[in-house]
């Protein structure tokens, strides 16, 4: 019996390819700025700011790829697994790689631990994930993650570097002595992934997602103030989500459903009719 093949929904693996070819670019500058350190340290930096910038930029294509297979009902096994292959260079690898380039490589031997204790919790954690999907769990699960989730670490560890930089090496691109904080943060998401703590998927959301209208001024003046200030306003919303897991068990339901915007025009609607949500 010949084996069916899977199948390929355009749209959706596109955003993918372009997350991968982000955690791929990211690894390139890196490298790099590797063999230029000693010769050319400015253009070192650049290519290690561009490679900071090409991390956030896989977060933003992660975010959309799921977006677009649920909107056209296109989730697939195959797509599942190749935005975990993409995970693993952008959000494993290239940021792994960027924190051992800064401060790990002046402890080599304690740098390669470090790094790959990240790495490698960053991939058990998107295995796990993808025994759970295969399994066809659903209800709750798909509404929130178990766990720090590896985008968002990604995110928080690249961010948290931009603000570094911006804020206290921007005339000679060094990260100076808070580079130590990294490698600890590095190894307490590596920590956070498979902690018990909560985290929204906001699945929940997609482009019909209907929001009053204070609501989508606060959403549309949070876009705003974060395209304004591109240096510091992305590591304050990925540390408070980082926190927000902390929190959540102590918020009630419907306030956490508030929080979350979990609650859509059909959960509304069955809400009101008295059918079980």
């Amino acid at each position: 019996m010949s084996e069916q093949a899977p199948k390929i929904y355009l749209l959706p693996n596109l955003m993918t390819a372009g997350n991968l070819f982000c955690g791929f670019a990211a690894t390139l500058k890196m490298l790099q700025g590797a063999l230029l350190q000693a010769s050319d340290p400015d253009a070192a930096a650049v290519l290690f700011h561009t490679a900071i910038w090409y991390i956030l930029g896989a977060c933003i294509f992660d975010l959309l790829d799921g977006r677009l297979a649920r909107l056209g009902g296109q989730d697939s096994a195959f797509g599942r697994e190749f935005d975990s292959l993409a995970d693993v260079v952008s959000f494993g690898l290239a940021p792994a790689l960027m924190v051992y380039r800064v401060v790990l490589s002046e402890f080599p031997r304690a740098g390669w631990v470090v790094a790959f204790i990240y790495l490698l919790c960053g991939a058990l954690r998107l295995a796990r994930f993808n025994c759970i999907a295969a399994a066809g769990s659903t209800g709750s699960a798909s509404k929130s993650f178990r766990g720090f989730p590896i985008p968002a670490a990604a995110g928080l560890i690249a961010s948290l570097t931009l603000f570094i930089l911006w804020w206290f090496g921007e005339r000679d691109h060094s990260l100076g002595r808070w580079k130590w904080v990294l490698p600890p943060l590095m190894l307490f998401l590596s920590f956070m992934m498979f902690s018990r703590f909560r985290y929204p998927s906001f699945k929940g959301i997609d482009w019909r997602t209907t929001r009053s209208i204070p609501r989508f001024l606060v959403i549309s003046m949070l876009m705003i103030l974060t395209a304004l200030n591109y240096e510091w306003m992305p590591a304050i919303l990925f540390i408070a989500y980082l926190l927000y897991g902390f929190f959540r068990p102590f918020i009630s339901p419907q306030r956490r459903r508030e929080i979350e915007e979990e609650i859509g025009e059909e959960e509304e609607a069955s809400a009101i009719d008295g059918e079980p949500q």
